[in-house]
């Protein structure tokens, strides 16, 4: 099995939520229309039916992947994290040196993530790189798109305002 997947309590709900819901509401309607489709008689030419079960294999391998995820998950809780340097549930403020500008990051585990806010998963290339800096450390990160030179300008718990 692959290795584990950090996350909070409240990613971890998160999922288990989703899970819940794909297997006891969306599940039963896909079976129900197949079983309507199949009532309707010949199977070969029954569009309706064959697209029932594309939407099944569809649903079921999200599921898996939830109860994948869910299997691996080790639960961190942020509160308990160093807070001098880049950990899990850190929000780090960088200034991107190619650049010039400002970034922020949150480092969250599975079920969290929301990259239009700056919620990044921690195992993300960008995340590892970034994991056990200290504020004023400048880091060189290689992604897929080549390197990203960055100088950690903040380091906060979660998504705390910074500190006046």
């Amino acid at each position: 099995m692959s290795d584990r997947l950090p996350m909070t309590r409240e990613g971890y709900r998160k999922l288990r939520a989703e899970l819940d819901h794909l297997e006891n509401d969306q599940m039963p309607r896909i079976e129900e229309r197949i079983g309507k489709a199949r009532s309707e008689g010949d199977l070969n030419e029954n569009a309706e039916y064959h697209g029932a079960k594309e939407s099944q294999g569809l649903l079921q391998a999200k599921i898996n992947l939830l109860r994948d995820k869910l299997a691996r998950a080790e639960i961190f809780d942020p509160a308990k994290m160093p807070k001098d340097e880049v950990a899990f549930g850190s929000t780090v403020v960088l200034r991107d040196l190619d650049l010039g500008d400002e970034e922020q990051f949150t480092l969250v585990g599975a079920g969290e993530e929301d990259y239009d806010v700056g919620k990044i998963l921690i195992t993300s290339p960008l995340a590892q790189g970034l994991l056990g800096k200290k504020k004023g450390d400048r880091v060189e990160i290689p992604v897929p798109a080549g390197t990203l030179n960055y100088e950690i300008l903040d380091i906060r718990l979660g998504d705390d305002p910074p500190e006046e």
